[in-house]
């Protein structure tokens, strides 16, 4: 009978808590739903720029393979291999193909190679193993998976845990009774979220240097561009994990309720933040990145990381990530209206 007690007051404990069983249902098909959405896309079309001296019928059977075929310049095309707006580059060169890849991404260097091979095998069916001169962009044909997945990777571990330790940790000042002492004090609410900030910034900000400095010098991934851009992006995705947690913990009572933001918050992020390839999903699905940070910051890390960009490839990135911090702070800032009116 005892048993029958504890499990009768954990189900009445349930039933009370509608925001916890609501998300126990509705949190895992919500991921199940995006993980459709996703892996169901589109198979994804190579787009390949040729330059005037390769073979028309070379260009049919690309396009035959469903590969999006354009006619540039080499300069040109150079030009939008910088900026991935095509992934590959073919021109003849004594009469034998070369092909330049874009490289930052593995599975479209596959995609684009195993395309052109059947294009190209096609042509000449006698030649069972035809040989392309290949070229890279940037890295080159040893280039792993980790590197590719690596800067998203450090982008994701810094922005995931501030976000749960900062929220976590803010709800504690709160149901503590810290914050409530602190708003009958005459400091100003921007006041108080700046302190918090600030204060709990600090150590994001280690522990966003120490994830970059160990991914690079002793996993030794790939790093192409300058330490510091990288440092400045985990620290602008620290600030912006930081200001939400703390924002979204305001809306939970106890640390249960703010795990459940991870499903809905976090996990949705992932599939926006390049570790998928973006240009096989459907177009509305495509747009919901605009909002989720973690795309901005896996982008400039990839840039400086693996293209070995600089500032003008990155600002956008920055200011956006610096707009959602700011965001979030004003959000804070309202959010203490809920406590009391200063």
């Amino acid at each position: 009978m005892r048993v029958w007690a504890i499990v009768v007051r954990i189900i009445r404990q349930f039933f009370r808590d509608k925001r916890t069983l609501a998300l126990m249902i509705v949190a895992p098909m919500f991921v199940l739903f995006l993980m459709n959405l996703v892996f169901n896309g589109e198979e994804y079309k190579p787009a390949i720029a040729v330059n005037k001296n390769v073979p028309e019928i070379v260009v049919e059977k690309l396009a035959k393979y469903d590969a999006d075929v354009k006619e540039l310049t080499k300069a040109t095309a150079r030009k939008q291999l910088e900026k991935q707006q095509i992934d590959a580059f073919i021109e003849m060169d004594e009469g034998a193909p070369e092909i330049t890849l874009e490289e930052s991404d593995p599975t479209v260097n596959k995609a684009v190679l195993m395309t052109v091979q059947k294009a190209l095998q096609e042509l000449a069916p006698q030649t069972r193993s035809l040989q392309l001169k290949t070229t890279y962009l940037h890295g080159s044909e040893d280039m792993a998976l980790f590197d590719n997945f690596g800067p998203v990777l450090i982008g994701f571990f810094v922005f995931f845990f501030v976000f749960l330790i900062a929220g976590v940790s803010f709800l504690r000042e709160r149901t503590g009774g810290t914050l409530e002492r602190l708003l009958a004090t005459p400091l100003r609410r921007f006041e108080i979220v700046a302190g918090y900030i600030i204060g709990f910034g600090l150590f994001t900000t280690l522990q966003a240097s120490l994830i970059a400095w160990f991914a690079v010098d002793i996993l030794d991934m790939m790093m192409e561009g300058s330490f510091l851009y990288v440092l400045l992006i985990t620290f602008l995705l620290a600030m912006t994990a930081l200001t939400l947690g703390t924002l979204l913990s305001a809306f939970a009572n106890n640390e249960l309720q703010m795990m459940q933001f991870i499903p809905l918050v976090v996990v949705p992020q992932i599939f926006f933040s390049g570790l998928f390839n973006l240009d096989t999903m459907a177009e509305w699905l495509r747009s919901l990145s605009v909002v989720m940070p973690l795309t901005y910051g896996a982008d400039a890390l990839r840039e400086i990381m693996i293209r070995g960009n600089g500032w003008n490839e990155i600002a956008k990135d920055v200011y956006v990530l610096l707009g959602f911090a700011v965001l979030f702070m004003i959000l804070n800032v309202v959010a203490l209206k809920k406590y009391r009116k200063l």
